[in-house]
């Protein structure tokens, strides 16, 4: 078992640190709100830092799952960052969904120190970290990734390295924008049964089993009709991620017609107040249209 550092303990983060602290790692957490870390370490065991470079501090593995770019450049750099708390050879694992530019300016920063990084963002949402059944999308160097992945399969059903440093994120984009556009998909089929009379739930019983079933509809049907969305994952972060995928396909030249649209009607479902509902919310937003 290794000595590991979980920065982060959100709905993603609080259980995968569970996880590890469950499968027998030392591990030592940090977060922003102290009271996370408190009510963490009093459900799991473990220990608690009160900076990242503390609980970094001797750890064979970093992992971080935070919120945005922002969010990583703080945990990891300056004085009391991650990066100044690790030794050579340690390996610094980031779970967050960011840019890629953040990204290659860790890498380098991280490389420069003789310390290993790998970018892993997730997919699964809430329950698939509480059920230890998360996709993992991996970059960076080979030999890193090797020396991680059974720690990261501590809390996934499948965890892959695309590439090199970066593509991580850059998967992780292809599975934003998939989403986007099977929730809209979704939301107005949802919506034109309703307009219809039809029975929802009778109609998404035979329609899953057809080409139009997906995770989305299996999981996400019931709480749309029943207009109940206080939970998973959140609009406001949703038009974080994507805002990250439209910014790259400004770079690379891919069309995202369908992504762009998207975003602007989660845009509007903020403006409903519903920036922390899920993201299966789109169909509030057509039913306030009428």
């Amino acid at each position: 078992m290794a000595k590991l550092a979980f920065l982060g303990l959100g709905v993603m983060g609080g259980p995968m640190a569970g996880h590890l602290q469950k499968a027998g790692h030392d591990v030592t957490v940090y977060n922003r709100t102290a009271a996370k870390a408190y009510a963490w370490v009093k459900a799991y065991g473990g220990g608690m830092a009160t900076t990242p470079r503390e609980a970094a501090s001797g750890a064979e593995f970093v992992m971080s799952c935070v919120g945005n770019d922002d969010d990583l450049r703080s945990v990891t750099l300056g004085e009391d960052g991650a990066f100044a708390g690790m030794e050579s050879g340690a390996v610094f694992v980031d779970h967050t969904t960011v840019s890629a530019a953040v990204t290659s300016e860790l890498y380098a920063t991280a490389d420069a120190l003789q310390i290993s990084y790998v970018d892993a963002p997730i997919s699964g949402g809430q329950a698939g970290a509480e059920n230890a059944a998360l996709s993992i999308m991996c970059g960076g160097d080979a030999g890193a990734y090797e020396r991680a992945e059974p720690v990261m399969n501590t809390y996934a059903k499948l965890c892959r390295r695309i590439g090199e440093s970066g593509t991580g994120q850059t998967t992780k984009m292809c599975n934003q924008i998939a989403i986007a556009g099977l929730v809209q998909g979704l939301s107005e089929a949802l919506h034109f049964a309703e307009k219809a009379g039809l029975d929802g739930r009778a109609v998404v019983e035979v329609i899953s089993q057809g080409a139009a079933g997906s995770w989305q509809m299996a999981n996400r049907y019931e709480t749309m009709l029943d207009d109940h969305f206080d939970h998973g994952f959140a609009v406001d972060w949703m038009r974080k991620d994507l805002g990250i995928c439209l910014d790259t396909a400004d770079e690379n030249g891919a069309s995202l017609p369908v992504t762009a649209l998207v975003d602007q009607f989660y845009k509007d479902v903020q403006k409903l107040g519903g920036g922390r509902w899920d993201t299966s919310s789109l169909i509030k937003r057509l039913r306030a249209m009428g």
